[in-house]
């Protein structure tokens, strides 16, 4: 099975890294989303009601990313990561799913946060990959955590 990893990582660099473990235990390929407009400190303090972050989440705006991945239609499966950001995925990620066909992939979810629950995250993001399946979604914390979701996901090399 080809497998992608893709991941849009914030400040803290906590996804960056889950997503790099999860390419090497399952063998997946792996593709950063980064928005065309890097996120300063700033745009990320939630606690600020004019940060970007805000502004993009309650106004549903889409984010623009720069680079596409080659022959998304030759993978099988993703496996897609992100900070939760308002119980769910940041626009920057919805505005990348927007960009591809993703009929007949498995979907494998995972997210980090400081305290959230993955709660309904999979259910916001399914409209933004039509025809995708969504195998697994959950938040991981710890490396422990990495690694048994990794062999949960049936994606994990020997």
């Amino acid at each position: 099975m080809k497998t992608l990893v893709a991941y849009f990582s914030a400040e803290t660099g906590r996804t960056r890294k889950a997503a790099t473990l999860i390419a090497k235990m399952t063998g997946g390929e792996l593709f950063e989303i980064t928005p065309e407009t890097e996120y300063s400190k700033a745009d990320l303090n939630w606690k600020n009601p004019l940060a970007r972050c805000n502004k993009e989440k309650i106004g549903k705006k889409d984010v623009p990313v720069t680079g596409t991945v080659d022959d998304f239609a030759d993978y099988d499966a993703v496996c897609l990561g992100f900070p939760i950001w308002y119980y769910g995925a940041p626009n920057v990620v919805q505005t990348f799913c927007k960009g591809y066909d993703w009929t007949g992939k498995k979907v494998y979810i995972f997210a980090t946060s400081g305290g959230s629950g993955i709660g309904k995250t999979a259910e916001k993001l399914a409209p933004f990959i039509p025809g995708a399946e969504i195998v697994q979604a959950d938040v991981l914390r710890n490396t422990e955590e990495l690694k048994v979701w990794a062999l949960r996901t049936g994606l994990k090399e020997d």
